[in-house]
């Protein structure tokens, strides 16, 4: 029952955080064809300033959640080695990670990345996490 409830918080957490990208990559970015420079700026950081505090620690939901079912579901390595499922949980579990220490580093020590400062990348990320999580259980 406790894993249960546990994914879904993760589920609903992940939905924010990959919501927003979403939204950003495809909905913010473009402002600036219709407002001008200035406006688009304005709006957009009216915008940010609420996301700034929800998203960040939504990520860190999704991590810390992460964390405790990665435990839960990895299993033992065979004598064989890994399966394809643990195969796959570990690349899942690196990128997210990643995500989880650049989001942490942004918010806590305010350094920004030096690479990848656009939300391109991470939303690449999480379209990979979630294309992962389907070839995880097949």
């Amino acid at each position: 029952m406790l894993y249960t409830v546990i994914h879904i918080i993760h589920l609903l957490a992940a939905f924010v955080y990959g919501g927003f990208l979403f939204v950003d990559i495809l909905f913010l970015s473009k402002m600036g064809q219709t407002l001008t420079a200035e406006e688009a700026a304005k709006a957009r950081e009216a915008i940010m300033i609420h996301v700034r505090k929800v998203v960040p620690y939504a990520l860190f939901v999704v991590v810390g959640t992460g964390i405790y079912m990665f435990w839960n579901v990895f299993g033992e390595v065979g004598d064989e080695g890994l399966t394809r499922f643990q195969m796959l949980l570990l690349i899942k579990a690196f990128l997210g990670l990643w995500l989880g220490i650049r989001g942490f580093n942004q918010k806590v020590f305010k350094i920004n990345p030096w690479v990848f400062k656009s939300h391109y990348f991470p939303f690449t990320l999480v379209v990979i996490i979630i294309i992962l999580s389907q070839l995880m259980w097949m």
